[in-house]
């Protein structure tokens, strides 16, 4: 099966069953692994590999907190990889990462909690059998994490149906009766909630959900050189997936990752888009760079095509980010030295408008 992007317990199946035949720490109860042995498989030592380029103290006061009945919220800017290391987190501690729900305006509470197959519902009434369970359900039953993508896109009223699964741990489907009209949470299960800083002024949560989650604060990646090796690993992996046979040329990347780091602002010297310059965004017009030089030419991509790949990321819909990426090019292109910073600056004119 050729699929585009694995859950993480399929792409690291190995590093997986290698760390669970060897962990001998302590197990929270319902946990896959320890905390050590799920830490080491997100920051990788020891023949692990490395799956998330961030603060690894981020890492050990998440895997603390859904070790406890508080859910556990990572907040940052878009594309800091939050919801990356919420599907490694629920990889290494649940086996599984596709208990997911997607936050956006038209998230209902059936989404989040259960809904019913109605042809069995009209057939037989309400019976387990006509039940479809929705990710929070199947995660209380199986004690298992749940991601909730986004979570501040959603409508408050559907955000506080929450409220009740976090604090009293279980679930009431006042439509069956008995023992299967209850849900209780088995040992394991919890929430990793994800918000952009950028959206949370859309749907702010309540102060009752608040206090269910604790806070986590996901920053960009800080050190330049982490950057570009982070893009260089991922563009080439995205690469090698879409049938380029050769690797992307770092001193292009170095050009796009220093673009892009002055461009959301990092120094002050630059007109800050308003749009994410993001190093997932990165990774995307690497992969498309590559994928303009492979297949249009048979080359790697130049940085004539970062220009060509830029427009639809920097500036969307916005004409004064156009803008402000045309002065960039045209005023801090030339100050740099390097035949690819050239080749920046004399594809200026690729730029729409």
């Amino acid at each position: 099966m050729n699929l585009q992007r694995p859950p993480a317990e399929i792409r690291y199946a190995d590093e997986l069953a290698t760390l669970r035949a060897t962990d001998t720490d302590p197990r929270p109860p319902g946990w896959a692994l320890s905390l050590a042995a799920a830490r080491r498989f997100i920051v990788g030592d020891n023949g692990i590999s490395r799956k998330f380029v961030g603060d690894p103290s981020l890492v050990d006061r998440a895997l603390v907190t859904l070790a406890t009945s508080r859910g556990l919220m990572l907040v940052g800017e878009p594309g800091t990889a939050k919801s990356l290391l919420s599907e490694l987190i629920a990889a290494a501690v649940s086996g599984e990462s596709t208990l997911t729900v997607q936050g956006g305006a038209a998230t209902t509470e059936d989404q989040i909690k259960y809904s019913w197959n109605y042809a069995l519902l009209v057939a037989e009434g309400p019976t387990p059998r006509s039940l479809v369970p929705a990710p929070m359900l199947r995660g209380m039953a199986e004690g298992k994490l749940v991601r909730f993508e986004e979570i501040t896109r959603c409508p408050l009223e559907v955000q506080d149906c929450m409220l009740s699964l976090l604090s009293e741990r279980v679930l009431a489907i006042p439509e069956l009766t008995g023992a299967d009209g209850m849900v209780f949470a088995q040992a394991g299960f919890n929430v990793i909630a994800t918000a952009n800083t950028r959206d949370r002024g859309v749907n702010e949560m309540s102060a009752a959900l608040k206090r269910r989650f604790n806070f986590e604060t996901v920053f960009p990646i800080p050190d330049f050189d982490t950057e570009l090796g982070l893009v260089e690993q991922e563009a080439a992996r995205l690469l090698e997936q879409s049938g380029v046979e050769i690797a992307p040329r770092r001193d292009v990347l170095e050009v796009l990752v220093t673009a892009f780091r002055e461009l959301r602002g990092d120094g002050g010297q630059v007109d800050r888009l308003s749009t994410v310059m993001s190093t997932a965004e990165a990774v995307s017009v690497a992969h498309a760079v590559g994928l303009r030089g492979w297949y249009l030419r048979g080359d790697a991509g130049t940085a004539a095509d970062i220009v060509e790949c830029l427009a639809g990321t920097a500036a969307k819909d916005n004409a004064d980010d156009l803008a402000r990426l045309r002065r960039y090019l045209e005023q801090q292109a030339p100050r740099r030295h390097g035949q690819q910073w050239q080749a920046l600056h004399a594809a200026r004119h690729l730029l729409p408008g």
